[in-house]
């Protein structure tokens, strides 16, 4: 048999060859589809066309769906059901046709990915650092198109807020707050010398995420950021690293006042930080406000069990929901938005279930698990059903599912 000896010393047969080359396509291949989900401009982005051929060819070559995700398959595919339904009942399908197509293929995303890390755990330290690279290259992007440091600035920023390579800002910051939290985590568990490169990343990640002048990721970023702490202080009962963890993290939230007082002596940061800084704006609070749109709209809906027409509450109201349970009611009928709440708590509790487990996926499954938790609590101001990052963020903690089913099995077998 014919071997290919390696420069180090070892030798591997055709066999082994071709398996460690098909080791390193797939490799590539989940990276990049997690790499492009941090650049979506226009639609549909380069992320949905990569994603689509992607979940196809690993469908036809044999991607197995595990039995532990199935609760996760069948929620999203009856949540987008309940969008079919409302579709029924427009008398013009031409932009619900297209929603609808979405709304499928990101479950389709979810699926895909807690199936691949079900199988393998180890694809996990892959993503997210597919996922860091994304977040560094689109939050430069924002910071230097916020200061129009870089041609074509104007591209990378929204009404005088940093976007980075997104549509709104308001997707742009949520999106950055896992892979800012991550480094996070790194830097409160891991020995100080062997952080300085997640610091960096860290203030890249805040700075950008601050420039983006939305309330709803400034909030995400400081609730999750809280909880990791705390999850932190409950599950090591070491008071050494207690103490080491409140010290770092004085000294990482004194490092992002410093770095937020730098940037408001620029006049036009501190003129918008203060207007964003209201907690409740003109827009919330006025009469046919925010929250008043979102009292009229769960009356609507609480009349029309099949929904009020994809996209019609916009165009009744003059304003999207921002707020994903209303949008679930009024753009996916009653079963939709069922479906919805029940995958969310489900999630939540299988997630939750082996949050506090010693694995080597713990602090991926933790991190997506508390950005997953923020994104819940943000979901009642802001609409987060196209939002690629959460799906992904679903298919992370399922996937975590299933592979601790495959962990509990391989310990029995001993």
């Amino acid at each position: 048999m014919t071997e290919v000896a390696l420069s180090s010393g070892f030798q591997l047969t055709p066999t082994e060859q071709s398996r460690a080359v098909n080791s390193i396509i797939v490799s590539v291949a989940i990276w990049l589809g997690v790499f492009l989900s941090g650049f979506v401009i226009n639609e549909p982005a380069p992320y949905e066309l990569y994603m689509v051929g992607l979940i196809g060819i690993w469908a036809l070559l044999g991607l197995t769906l595990p039995k532990q995700i199935l609760p996760l398959i069948s929620l999203l595919l009856l949540f987008n059901l309940g969008g079919i339904i409302t579709m029924m009942v427009m008398p013009d399908w031409q932009n619900a046709l297209i929603y609808v197509g979405v709304s499928f293929f990101l479950g389709f995303t979810a699926m895909f990915f807690a199936a691949i890390i079900a199988a393998k755990p180890e694809r996990l330290k892959l993503i997210f650092a597919a996922y860091l690279a994304a977040a560094l290259i689109t939050g430069m992007l924002g910071i230097l198109g916020y200061f129009g440091a870089i041609p074509g600035a104007d591209l990378f920023t929204r009404f005088g807020r940093a976007k980075g390579a997104f549509q709104d800002p308001n997707v742009f910051a949520p999106f950055l707050c896992l892979p800012a939290l991550y480094c996070l985590h790194s830097i409160l568990t891991k020995p100080f010398t062997r952080t300085l490169p997640q610091m960096l990343c860290l203030l890249i990640l805040a700075f950008a995420i601050f420039l983006s002048f939305s309330r709803a990721g400034w909030g995400l970023f400081v609730i999750c950021s809280i909880l990791l702490i705390a999850f932190l202080l409950i599950n090591n009962p070491s008071g050494r690293f207690r103490v080491r963890l409140i010290i770092l993290s004085v000294a990482a939230i004194g490092t992002l006042a410093v770095a937020l007082l730098v940037a408001l002596q620029f006049e036009s940061v501190r003129e918008l930080f203060l207007s964003r800084a209201q907690l409740v704006q003109d827009y919330d609070g006025a009469r046919l406000g925010r929250f008043a749109r979102h009292a009229l709209g769960f009356s609507m809906a609480m009349e029309n069990p099949f929904g009020i027409g994809i996209l019609k509450f916009g165009s009744i109201f003059g304003e999207d929901p921002h707020n994903v349970y209303l949008k679930a009611l009024t753009d996916y009928s009653w079963l939709g938005f069922a479906s919805y709440v029940i995958l969310i708590f489900w999630t939540l509790g299988v997630g939750l279930k082996i949050l506090f487990r010693e694995r080597p996926w713990q602090p991926f499954l933790l991190c997506a698990f508390i950005v997953f938790v923020g994104h819940v609590i943000i979901g009642y101001v802001i609409d987060t059903d196209h939002w690629r990052h959460f799906f992904l963020l679903l298919g992370i903690i399922w996937g975590c599912v299933g592979a601790e089913h495959q962990f509990q099995r391989k310990r029995r077998a001993l």
